[in-house]
């Protein structure tokens, strides 16, 4: 039988490429996106289906998966992969700002976890993957924000999958570590505040060395193939680390006493910055 994964955040990069690949082996996909009305190609690959589907519109979530089992008839894995980068000087940040970051990656991944957990019971079988972030287990400057909704989310499925284990439902933590997308582009929002200059240096170049860990990271497919992965196995593994320099962060966050590995980060991301 074929299988149907439904994906939230499809329009570009991980998402996308997630979609792309699953489609690619044979999966019903329910990619889904804000405003598929303006996606021009992925609804021409085989055995894929857009829906409209915002992570902080509860009604639309609910419509979503209830048009996506009227067509394919059930859901077997549900991928939160919907986010974005709120980043910069938390002191130049707003509440708006924190609020919507939160509002995307931490309670809209909840609600669309929460609304597909009456299926998967049902069926006593289901498998949720949530695409966190190496920045879930350790962090770095100009990310205090966007770290705080990773760890929550590990903190999260850390804690649900106690819950749902007894009914066959599994919970997945994918971690990408740098991945090539629009995410140091598009899919972020720097923090502004005019008013405050005294971290003008100190931003510029860290931002700057932040950036280029994303340049030169491998691109999103070699997350779509750790998604598959963890779609397909039969086990309750929770954490999938993503790329070489994730699996070594977080062993060395692990091996050495966390003000070595501070100093560890300090010199790469802060490199070039007079501290005196």
């Amino acid at each position: 039988m074929i299988k149907t994964i439904l994906i939230t955040g499809t329009s570009s990069g991980i998402g996308r490429a997630i979609a792309t690949y699953f489609s690619e082996r044979n999966w019903n996909v329910a990619a889904t996106m804000r405003k598929p009305d303006k996606e021009t190609e992925l609804q021409h690959l085989k055995n894929i289906k857009l829906y409209p589907l915002d992570v902080v519109d509860q009604n639309s979530i609910q419509t979503a998966i209830n048009d996506i089992i009227k067509d394919f008839d059930k859901i077997d894995v549900v991928v939160n992969n919907a986010g974005y980068g709120a980043v910069g000087i938390f002191e130049k940040s707003e509440h708006k700002d924190i609020q919507k970051q939160f509002d995307v990656n931490v309670f809209g991944l909840m609600n669309v976890t929460r609304y597909i957990l009456p299926h998967f019971r049902k069926n006593h079988n289901g498998t949720i993957i949530n695409i966190t972030s190496v920045g879930g287990r350790i962090t770095f400057p100009l990310y205090s924000v966007y770290h705080g909704t990773k760890w929550a989310v590990e903190g999260f499925a850390e804690a649900l999958q106690f819950e749902l284990k007894p009914f066959n439902i599994k919970v997945k933590n994918v971690e990408p570590g740098a991945i090539k997308t629009d995410f140091y582009d598009r899919s972020q929002e720097l923090f502004q505040n005019p008013e405050i200059a005294d971290y003008d240096d100190y931003e510029k170049i860290t931002f700057a060395n932040t950036q280029k860990a994303g340049k030169d990271a491998p691109g999103p497919e070699i997350v779509a193939k750790t998604v598959y992965k963890a779609a397909n196995s039969k086990s309750f593994k929770l954490r999938y680390p993503v790329g070489p320099s994730a699996g070594l962060f977080l062993m060395l966050r692990k091996l050495i006493p966390l003000s070595w590995f501070t100093k560890m980060v300090s010199s790469v991301v802060e490199r070039g910055y007079d501290k005196q």
